[in-house]
């Protein structure tokens, strides 16, 4: 029986390790859902949703030797596929300012709390190291509307923030 797991895998970035990890996945007659892969910093980052007739450790067994060879991490947690189960994205947030500690902490809580739903999440750092300047990037769902959103990001900018919010039609049919 066929069941889903959710894989993440963490090590220095190097080339081949998406190729090798899913070969041998393929080979072990795994097949992939939905996948997220990133560079951060010098490491490589790949979480992805795998089904398998195998089990934890077994897929894990499956794995040891890319895994060994690239110097990997590797965690594997039975999940839910629920795979073309997601809400849409209709807005688009971008904040940029000076680094300093608790931005990102500040404006998820207060974008949660007006009613967004956070789809995809990534930041980077930029300027120079005398003067980094922190960006972040939210695709999100307004399940209460964009009106609560533009109160709270107005609240974000008031603290010395720069931000906008881009509203997305995403025609489903």
């Amino acid at each position: 029986m066929l069941k889903w797991y959710m894989l993440t895998l963490v090590g220095k970035d190097q080339s081949g390790i998406v190729a090798e990890v899913t070969a041998a996945l393929y080979q072990g007659g795994c097949n992939l859902g939905e996948t997220s892969m990133a560079r951060l910093g010098g490491n490589f980052t790949v979480m992805m949703m795998v089904s398998a007739e195998q089990n934890n450790t077994q897929l894990t067994e499956l794995l040891a030797p890319v895994v060994d060879s690239l110097g990997l991490h590797l965690h594997v947690d039975q999940i839910e596929g629920q795979l073309h189960q997601h809400l849409s994205t209709d807005v688009m947030i971008t904040v940029s300012g000076a680094d300093r500690s608790g931005i990102v902490a500040n404006v998820t809580k207060a974008l949660t709390e007006a009613g967004l739903t956070i789809l995809d999440l990534s930041s980077d750092v930029a300027g120079s190291e005398q003067k980094p300047i922190y960006i972040l990037q939210i695709d999100g769902h307004a399940s209460e509307g964009v009106e609560k959103l533009h109160a709270a990001l107005q609240i974000i900018k008031d603290d010395g923030v720069d931000v906008h919010m881009q509203e997305i039609d995403t025609l489903i049919g």
